[in-house]
């Protein structure tokens, strides 16, 4: 009903994942929930509803003494209203004073506090979030006693009315003015408490995957480009549905704790009132939600193809943005076009089969919630005829009705979110699932894997490299093995693995056969064709991804110089300045900017994937004269007879898992056969 109080909820999010309510539902919603209240142990979900239940007790506890010492304050300092307006609260106290319940809340108190200190260990780094949500379980208590107040206020009220006591009647008015007014800055800070849990469970939970996501090039593993495609879009749910699922989560808790702290609130004045109008609603509020879950199953399924298609429409226009040049230069705007209407279509058409069936729940909903509000008078107007009740507790029945079947009718009244967060639920599990272990991200068949080790020297032993997905076999048993001093050049026809030999060495591609053995990857720098311009400043660029600090501005500038960049800070305004690189930078430019990061950073290996084939002759020279001069081993890829002059060793892929080594001598020998 208006006239009461209700804390504010957020917005529910929709996300979706194709799963049922069901154990595998609730496993993977704690998995991701439970770590930010309390660690994943054996027990620990049950502690963490002990701990729940703590809360909850101590809540009420407080509560109890906060309203006697209110209570006792107010009669002090305002004698006359507590004797002639509040006397039954005066009384209550009293009686409250001298009874086993003030031992009982005391027991209770202390108990709960107790519950904590047991498992301070495990909370010591997770205080902040169990004292906010307490704190909001007090709030949200407080509301519950303020509409308990109301009740009994709009009950004196109507019966003032009815019996046209108007000293009462406005005197009752001025205090629900008053309690409203000092309500609204509790309805405040519950609010803005509530939000920033909400921010800080998101900030961890983000801190969490990206963590992990990070964590043994997870996020490589689950690029939508490379053989998974399992999991969709890892950027949303990092983004989009870790927001969604704090958010919702937290809401749906609060919701149900508050319906547990209403129920206490208000459950005895119903059943005082009424035993028939108490049990028959718990029937009905039963009754309800049964109906509503069986509703709601098929939402799920619904929300999950939603949220997919909303997540490829969005990818198809991020594509275009990404690919804007290439698609211009091609003048494919017709496919593109039909490609992105195609995947809208498909959203649109999931969408229309949702409103279908968000207007079938609709419709229970309001049948639920409209024919509930007869049911009180119904039931209290034959008291109140016979004289057993007076007037104001029809009031106060309806306010009491309302606010249990609320509570009671959780499931019911919210099903279409429940749906919706039900199935984002999978969604976000499954990909915590693929983070926690590597063996799910990989869908397709797998023999075996490459192993690797670290080694001071480059080494191939017996190396059998297929596609991440089975499909194809790229280069059988191939060894070799890679002194210090030596360059070793790859050469082979298009689509003969030579790129994907470098990502085995690299370790991003391990399905095959063999051992790969090699120094860490952090005394390894790789150049790919096109380079990776990050977001950030000219200095960023020249850092990654080691950043040292002893490089002053007349340092990058001489770097620069020796790749022929020498008048790029000028250019372009300084090494602060920040730029979308990859657009401003020629693709020449950004293979020597790239360079420039192997001047600074002097690995012990340099892996080179056709890294100058933007660039002349002179430049490509240039750029290999001075990587000469470094004690860097390097390996390179590339198609130019130039590059011959800067390698000792050819490694020929021929094509049809075939390959040869050969000496620069011996493989320029070939050549000059061939031709």
């Amino acid at each position: 009903m208006s006239i009461l109080l209700s804390p504010p909820t957020t917005t529910m999010e929709s996300q979706a994942s194709q799963f049922n309510f069901d154990r595998k539902l609730w496993d993977r919603f704690i998995t991701v929930a439970q770590p930010y209240f309390y660690p994943r142990v054996r027990y620990g979900g049950w502690i963490f509803l002990g701990l729940l239940a703590a809360a909850m007790v101590f809540v009420v506890a407080l509560m109890f003494f906060v309203e006697i010492g209110v209570t006792l304050v107010g009669q002090a300092l305002f004698p006359e209203f507590f004797t002639n307006v509040a006397a039954g609260l005066v009384a209550q106290t009293e009686r409250n004073l001298s009874s086993p319940v003030l031992w009982v809340a005391s027991v209770s108190l202390a108990l709960s506090s107790l519950c904590f200190g047991a498992v301070w260990r495990q909370l010591r780094q997770r205080w902040l979030q169990w004292v906010l949500l307490t704190f909001l379980l007090f709030l949200s208590l407080t509301v519950n006693r303020l509409n308990v107040m109301i009740s009994f206020i709009f009950r004196f009220i109507d019966t003032a009315l009815q019996q046209k006591e108007e000293p009462t009647f406005w005197q009752f008015l001025i205090i629900y003015g008053v309690l409203i007014i000092s309500a609204i800055p509790i309805l405040v800070i519950y609010r803005y408490t509530r939000l920033k849990l909400g921010l800080f469970w998101r900030e961890w939970l983000t801190d969490h995957f990206l963590d992990r996501y990070f964590d043994q090039r997870a996020y490589y593993e689950l690029d939508s480009n490379a053989a998974n495609t399992e999991i969709d879009n890892p950027d949303q749910r990092i983004s989009e549905d870790v927001r969604s699922f704090t958010g919702t989560t937290l809401s749906f808790l609060l919701d149900i704790l508050d319906s547990i702290l209403t129920l206490y609130a208000f459950t005895g004045i119903l059943y005082g009132i009424s035993r028939p109008l108490a049990l028959g609603l718990v029937v009905y509020a039963t009754i309800g939600t049964a109906i509503a879950i069986l509703a709601g199953r098929k939402l799920i399924k619904i929300n999950f193809d939603q949220l997919r298609y909303e997540a490829d429409f969005r990818y198809s226009l991020v594509h275009v943005r990404d690919n804007a040049e290439s698609i211009a230069f091609y003048q494919g705007e017709d496919q593109e076009l039909r490609q992105i209407l195609h995947r809208f279509g498909a959203a649109l058409r999931n969408f229309n089969l949702l409103i279908i069936w968000q207007a079938i729940i609709d419709i229970f909903q309001y049948a639920y919630n409209y024919f509930t509000r007869i049911v009180p008078y119904v039931i209290v107007a034959p008291l109140y005829f016979s004289g057993v009740r007076d007037f104001g507790t029809i009031t106060q029945a309806t306010i009491a009705f309302s606010q249990v079947l609320s509570a009671l009718s959780i499931v019911a009244n919210q099903i279409q979110s429940i749906s919706s967060f039900a199935a984002g639920i999978n969604r976000l599990g499954s990909f915590h699932e693929s983070l926690e272990d590597p063996a799910l991200r990989h869908t397709g068949a797998r023999e075996s894997n490459i192993q690797t080790r670290i080694a001071q020297q480059l080494a191939l032993n017996h190396v059998t490299l297929l596609t991440p997905n089975s499909e194809r076999t790229l280069v059988r048993d191939l060894s070799f093995a890679l002194e210090a001093d030596q360059r070793l050049l790859i050469v082979g026809v298009s689509g003969s693995g030579k790129s994907s030999l470098l990502r085995a060495i690299a370790g991003l591609w391990t399905n095959g056969q063999g051992s790969i053995a090699r120094p860490d990857t952090q005394e390894m720098l790789f150049l790919p064709q096109k380079p990776y311009m990050l977001l950030g400043s000219l200095r960023d660029q020249l850092l990654y991804p080691k950043r040292r600090r002893d490089l002053t501005d007349e340092g990058l500038i001489r770097v620069l110089a020796q790749v022929n960049l020498g008048d790029l800070p000028e250019r372009v305004g300084g090494f602060d300045v920040e730029k979308d690189w990859a657009s401003t930078l020629s693709l020449g430019e950004q293979q020597r900017l790239a360079f420039a990061r192997i001047l600074i950073t002097q690995p012990r290996y340099a892996i080179l994937d056709e890294a100058t084939s933007a660039l002349d002759v002179a430049n490509e020279k240039l750029l290999y004269l001075q990587l000469q001069h470094l004690n860097t081993t390097y390996i390179s890829v590339g198609h130019r007879p130039t590059l011959l002059a800067y390698h000792d060793l050819v490694l020929e892929l021929q094509g049809n898992c075939a390959w040869q080594l050969w000496s620069v001598q011996e493989y320029g020998a070939r050549l000059a056969l061939a031709s």
